[in-house]
């Protein structure tokens, strides 16, 4: 039987594992493959475009290293501050990142405290930063989602939708699998599948969707700031509903931390959008 089956599309895999090969006995991952394809596409694509808005593309190549660095070490501490009753009690994990536990949230605030004092410290304009890097950044996001799909998470709750997704239930982590998924388990020849929201396929796809936006939008935009404004908007408008369909969310007071911060990053979105218009004016 088939490790991951979409019914409603006629599509079986019969067998997906996470790792994608072995160097000297060190396993590689097909999520950090993804993320390092992520970011090798991201730094082209920013490149070309400062090299075609006549900025230094070398200073964007050396911001990504520092960016890179700092993005993973947020996405951890995001996942850890709000995980905190599991590694209060198991400390050792804090730094087993190869066990999973990044944050797209964190890394975004890690990456953009890096570009405020990297631009600050180089002299150059932080929005026109922001604009130019923004389609790279959701790239990186487009691809960065089907690590998730080689790992078997970031799925949502039980749906019979078209892109209704099965995995073999001995595949996932018994704690994203809630009591509604487990109501309509399905068993097919003696083995049980969850059947699921790929909320993965969701989101990378609504960030394609923003990406193609961005690539337009910077070559007629009216305003620094602009770019950026719109991918904020964008990514959060698609993850407030996404992230609300999700099992594995991060909570607090029993709200998703990401489904209350997409929410707020709307509205902040929309107040930089105004903004920057009104500044560009003055």
């Amino acid at each position: 039987m088939p490790e991951i089956w979409f019914p409603h599309l006629g599509i079986e895999i019969e067998q997906l594992s996470r790792t994608a090969f072995s160097i000297f006995g060190q396993d590689i991952y097909w999520y950090g493959i993804f993320i390092g394809l992520g970011v090798i596409c991201g730094v082209l694509l920013v490149m070309h475009e400062a090299k075609r808005t006549g900025q230094n593309p070398d200073s964007y190549l050396d911001f990504a290293i520092y960016a890179l660095i700092f993005a993973v070490i947020g996405a951890r501490l995001y996942y850890v501050l709000f995980s905190w009753d599991f590694y209060s009690q198991n400390p050792e994990k804090i730094f087993a990142i190869r066990e999973g536990g990044l944050a797209i949230y964190g890394g975004i605030i890690g990456g953009v405290l890096t570009a405020i004092i990297y631009c600050k410290v180089k002299r150059m304009d932080f929005w026109k930063m922001a604009d130019t890097a923004a389609p790279s950044l959701i790239l990186g996001q487009v691809m960065g989602r089907w690590g998730n799909f080689f790992n078997k998470e970031a799925f949502g709750g039980y749906t019979d939708n078209l892109f209704a997704m099965r995995y073999q239930l001995s595949q996932v982590r018994t704690s994203d699998v809630t009591p509604d998924i487990l109501q309509h388990l399905v068993t097919v020849n003696g083995v049980d599948y969850i059947q699921v929201h790929p909320t993965f396929f969701y989101e990378s796809a609504w960030n394609a969707c923003i990406f193609v936006i961005l690539l337009i939008l910077q070559r007629k935009k009216k305003f620094d700031g602009q770019v950026c404004a719109v991918y904020f908007f964008g990514y959060a408008l698609g993850r407030v509903w996404i992230e609300g369909l999700r099992t594995d969310q991060l909570l607090i007071g029993g709200i998703p931390v990401s489904q209350a911060l997409s929410a707020i990053l709307i509205l902040a979105s929309v107040g930089l959008y105004i903004y920057r218009r009104k500044k560009e004016a003055v």
